[in-house]
């Protein structure tokens, strides 16, 4: 008999191995792995989702066999490639393998489920229950929307088959549907109609004149109205007349239709040359080397990418490159589209759900064969791949945060092994794992240390606001820094400023008894936001007024403290009235194509200063801008994390970089409380090398990364009690079962106690060789998963950059 094995999508670890189903006769030529499947799954006629792992067309099996149910799909969502690819990844993030199965998909095509009340039998059954049903006698069934009495009769019914329950999974990914038209008319039938038709009858001319021309054409209704100024009615009344079909067709989304121009190669320099050479050696001969691409700001790198891709192009393959953020699309968008046109697909958060499957599905179609887009991307079903490269490799957010706990780089070595291309890893400022390996000869190192245009990388001056306060107490634009502003403002030229936060004010805190507000659901304080005049949580979503009183002691004495983008705004706008300033943070970003609108308007020239959060830092290409300025670079410098000063010195090094990288010299500004720390002074002196040599001796002596491998277990209850007794057992388990060379941090509350009503409690272990690691975990993982049915979770993380 006909068997297939299917990954259900039920994330347990009892379920997480395929579930052998019978296939129906009807679909024996139509199943194929990688399709998503419906399924009966346990008692009670339950339907869920899965995905077709394997299929034996000749199998055996004892006992009964459910049948697959139906196809979600005509074609399958997952190449082999990617199949084997969600086993691997399983295993190495300690996830379950649907739920790395799901991530690889848009979220369109997450199955959902809906439980369905049927009607069976009228007779004799309460009136209130029949009323609840419509014509069809079907009506979507929550349980939570009756009292206990109605779902009494509702179980009493079902018992004597009056009543059933079924489930519906529904597929949400759908495809856009246009109106077309197609001429039904020779050309010797139209110019006969046209003899018949009234001189005043213009549209039915234009309509006539239309089919001589193209007789044999489709075309878009929309394009037949708009192109050839003929009304709907028009072509109405056409299509009545037999003269037209009008079908629906599909229409893929076009994010960017009209948007981009064309751009040329432009010619590299011996450094450039060498390392497009180096890159495309290796595409060629099918190598799966991992190139380290260490450029200092505005050296070219992105030229680098796109003539590597080119090379790759001419030889019959396809590329991937990766962005780690939305807010470095836009101008990669311009460059990558602008050199590859329409084989070029994007996919990333800043489309809609729809622009983000059709998308996919050009990629799926083989209709693209250059994919460009953030931490999702690396999964775009994408064959025959010549080179993968990952710009800005040190960023953090290619690491997921949710299960599965993946790393991109790891994801990105896999494939480029798969399909035996090179991996570009680019930044100005590797992260130290990277340049660890390369030092090694574990990947290549490709320098560019020069700057493209030869222009001089910026003056940076760090100014120290301790003096600052002291002497003029201004705590958030130093007299330089404000002196340097408007002398660019008098020169029309362009200024950045970075502030590593948003929102208007970091706390509320009352002045006459030091309450400070708090969300409920987590230990975090509420952040003021002005524009919607509320107090904000920015880890579970929680809103609430601004209070005029103390709710601990009723007094009007409320003060806000800390500096948030929009108040800053506001105290620019004070300092310097005649400047245009736009603000480019997680607020002001929230609407759909809101980063390329703001950084449109700022490289028009429309605006003389852009204030923005983090994502300013990166990747940003104006010429104009001659003056960056960071107003607070301890921020990221003061969290408990041993990668403080590698991220402090990275944003600061990236940042300066937006400065001076045409034709006009750039100056950068640095405020900071700790002028004297390393991470600050070698920013300054744009000194990766240095930083690299002093931070890898710091992690050597306190045995983090790249010397140690580190992984975090954690536990997560609504009791603590719970949570920490959880950990303190766990504990136990890792000293009975782990060397002596391994490392226990903890177990201890996490940085942040409680998060969306849930306690925290963590363990980190650090380790160099341990032969039990792998088998202690999953032994962890499979002992604790009963303990979620009760609400309690215990999750691993193999490779954490957070340890807050």
């Amino acid at each position: 008999m006909n068997l297939a094995k299917v990954i259900v999508d039920v994330p347990t670890m009892q379920t997480n191995e395929p579930y052998t189903y019978l296939v129906p006769d009807e679909l024996n030529d139509k199943l194929q792995k990688g399709m998503r499947v419906i399924v009966p799954f346990g008692n009670g006629g339950r339907k869920i989702q899965g995905i077709v792992w394997d299929i034996d067309n000749n199998g055996t099996f004892d006992g009964e066999l459910k049948e697959i149910s139906g196809l979600l799909d005509l074609d399958p969502v997952l190449n082999p490639e990617l199949l084997d690819m969600s086993k691997w990844m399983a295993e190495k993030t300690y996830s379950f393998q649907i739920s790395c199965i799901l991530t690889m998909l848009p979220s369109v095509m997450r199955a959902k489920y809906q439980k369905q009340l049927v009607l069976n039998d009228s007779s004799e059954i309460d009136d209130y229950i029949l009323s609840i049903f419509g014509d069809d006698n079907v009506v979507d069934f929550d349980v939570d929307e009756y009292p206990a009495s109605v779902l009494k009769k509702i179980i009493q019914y079902r018992k004597e088959n009056k009543l059933s329950v079924e489930y519906k999974v529904s597929d949400g990914a759908k495809a856009k549907k246009i109106y077309a038209i197609k001429p039904n008319l020779t050309t010797e039938q139209a110019n006969d109609e046209l003899t018949k038709v009234r001189k005043n009858s213009k549209n039915l001319i234009k309509i006539l004149d239309f089919i001589i021309n193209h007789n044999d054409k489709e075309i878009a209704q929309r394009k037949l109205v708009h192109d050839f100024d003929i009304p709907e009615a028009a072509i109405k009344s056409a299509v009545d007349k037999g003269w037209f079909t009008r079908f629906l067709q599909e229409e893929y989304r076009n994010p960017y239709q009209g948007k981009v121009g064309t751009n040329k190669p432009l010619k590299l320099n011996d450094d450039q040359q060498s390392a497009v050479d180096r890159i495309s050696a290796a595409t060629k001969r099918d190598q799966d080397t991992v190139f380290l691409l260490e450029g200092v700001t505005g050296s070219g790198k992105t030229e680098v990418y796109l003539q590597s891709i080119q090379k790759a192009l001419e030889l019959g393959k396809t590329a991937l490159m990766l962005v780690p953020e939305i807010s470095l699309t836009p101008q990669m968008v311009k460059r990558v589209k602008g050199r590859f046109g329409n084989r070029v697909a994007m996919l990333h958060s800043g489309l809609s759900n729809g622009e983000k499957y059709d998308e996919w599905r050009r990629v799926n179609n083989g209709e693209a064969d250059v994919v460009v887009g953030a931490r999702s991307a690396i999964f775009a079903p994408i064959d025959n791949i010549g080179i993968i490269i990952m710009d800005e490799e040190h960023e953090a957010s290619y690491k997921q945060d949710d299960s599965p706990r993946y790393h991109t780089r790891d994801v990105a070595k896999w494939r480029a092994s798969f399909h035996n291309c090179p991996l570009v890893l680019g930044s100005a400022t590797p992260s130290l794992e990277s340049r660890a390996r390369a030092t090694k000869g574990v990947y290549q190192l490709i320098k560019l240390p020069h700057r493209i245009n030869n222009q001089a990388l910026p003056e940076v001056r760090v100014i120290d606001m301790k003096e600052e306060v002291k002497n003029s107490g201004q705590e958030d634009f130093s007299s330089e820094l404000l002196s340097a502003i408007n002398n660019r403002l008098q020169k029309h030229e362009q200024i950045v400023l970075m502030l590593n936060r948003r929102g208007y004010s970091s706390f509320v805190m009352c002045r006459s008894c030091g309450f400070v507000l708090h969300c409920p659901n987590c230990d975090i304080s509420l952040t003021l936001h002005m524009d919607s005049r509320t107090m904000k949580c920015h880890y579970c979503g929680h809103e609430e007024p601004i209070p005029n009183k103390c709710k601990n002691c009723g007094s009007k004495k409320i003060r806000y403290y800390g500096t948030g983008t929009q108040k800053v705004q506001e105290k620019l706008q004070s300092l310097v009235p005649n400047a245009r300033i736009l603000r480019m943070d997680v607020d002001t970003t929230r609407r759909k194509g809101s980063h390329e609108r703001i950084l449109q308007k700022f490289g028009n020239g429309e605006a003389d200063i852009l204030l923005g959060t983090q994502m300013i830092a990166k990747g940003l290409d104006f010429p104009n801008v001659t003056l960056v300025g960071v107003l607070n670079a301890d921020t990221s410098l003061d969290l408990p994390d041993f990668r403080s000063s590698e991220r402090t010195f990275n944003l600061l090094t990236q940042v300066s970089g937006r400065a001076g990288r045409a034709e006009k010299k750039g100056l950068v500004y640095i405020q900071t409380f700790n002028p004297d720390h390393y991470a600050i002074r070698l920013a300054q002196r744009q000194d990766y090398e240095l930083f690299y040599r002093k931070e890898m001796n710091v992690r050597h002596q306190t045995n983090y990364p790249p010397y140690y491998f580190t992984v975090k277990i954690s536990a997560s209850d609504v009791n603590e009690a719970k949570a920490a007794a959880k950990m303190y057992e766990i504990a136990k388990i890792l000293k009975a079962k782990l060397s002596d060379q391994a490392i226990m941090l903890g177990p201890s509350p996490s940085s942040i106690l409680r998060l969306k009503n849930k306690y925290y409690y963590q363990i980190i272990i650090k380790y160099k060789n341990e032969p039990n690691m792998k088998p202690c975990l999953e032994y962890i993982l499979n002992h604790y998963q009963k303990d979620a049915q009760k609400g309690l979770y215990v999750n691993i993380d193999p490779d954490p950059l957070n340890f807050m």
